[in-house]
């Protein structure tokens, strides 16, 4: 069984909150998967993400069987 996931509280400026909530859904993901997809990004380029670390589901809804399908992240096209 899959850990908990840990939540958090953020404070953002309103202007970076608005912008981030448009790019999400420009993206199809929530504001909240926007967030952990940026920051995802930012740790694998900066050679810091951990290997331990879950895949993230991809966007839209989960599989009847309740298992992610393949693929993961959305790719960079």
């Amino acid at each position: 069984m899959a850990s908990e996931r840990k939540k958090i509280l953020l404070r953002l400026d309103p202007a970076v909150h608005d912008a981030l909530a448009r790019w999400a859904g420009d993206e199809l993901r929530s504001t909240n998967a926007q967030i952990e997809f940026l920051l995802r990004q930012a740790l694998s380029e900066a050679g810091r993400m951990p290997g331990s670390a879950g895949r993230m589901r991809r966007p839209g809804r989960p599989s009847r069987s309740g298992t992610p399908p393949e693929g993961g992240e959305k790719s960079e096209d």
